[in-house]
């Protein structure tokens, strides 16, 4: 059985924050507080998929654009950077609320892309069809948007200068 390649940046999340986690559970202190693992898996998953839009399935990427949008291949070349500082900016606890926020309108702002790519077509795997594309993306912006919560209802510290 061949597993679905449009599965490989949901799987990179849930591995990577279930791996961070349970090292926080068993007793890795700078992993202990759960945000720490979320943002290890987000940052997986946007360094996948980021690398994505240079190396393997740039002209994909470039094929789901809308025609409505100019400029697609310069629109990846962005969304590709957009994903890649935002990997990293996630990982630094004083970028991390910032990071997560602009990687939660990102995903809001490519989801048309998503779903143009479902219903145009050209439908390559049981993840290009709408339905499992969508709760994939649902899935990405939960990881984001629990950091935004979390580090919105942290009391202590502005939300430039929190940690978790």
């Amino acid at each position: 059985m061949v597993m679905d390649p449009g599965l490989v940046p949901v799987l990179m999340l849930i591995a990577v924050t279930a791996t961070l986690f349970l090292l926080g559970v068993f007793g890795v202190q700078r992993l202990k507080p759960w945000p720490v693992a979320v943002r290890g898996g987000v940052a997986a998953l946007f360094v996948t998929t980021g690398l994505a839009h240079f190396i393997g399935m740039r002209e994909e990427l470039v094929a789901m654009v809308p025609p409505a949008l100019p400029a697609p291949e310069l629109l990846v070349t962005i969304t590709g950077v957009l994903e890649l500082a935002g990997a990293v900016g996630v990982l630094w606890s004083r970028t991390a609320p910032w990071a997560s926020a602009g990687l939660t309108l990102l995903l809001l702002g490519m989801f048309p892309a998503n779903v143009y790519k479902a219903l145009h077509g050209p439908v390559t795997s049981t993840m290009d069809e709408l339905v499992p594309r969508s709760l994939m993306q649902v899935v990405f912006l939960a990881a984001t948007v629990s950091l935004v919560v979390h580090y919105a209802r942290t009391p202590d510290r502005p939300f430039s200068q929190r940690r978790p």
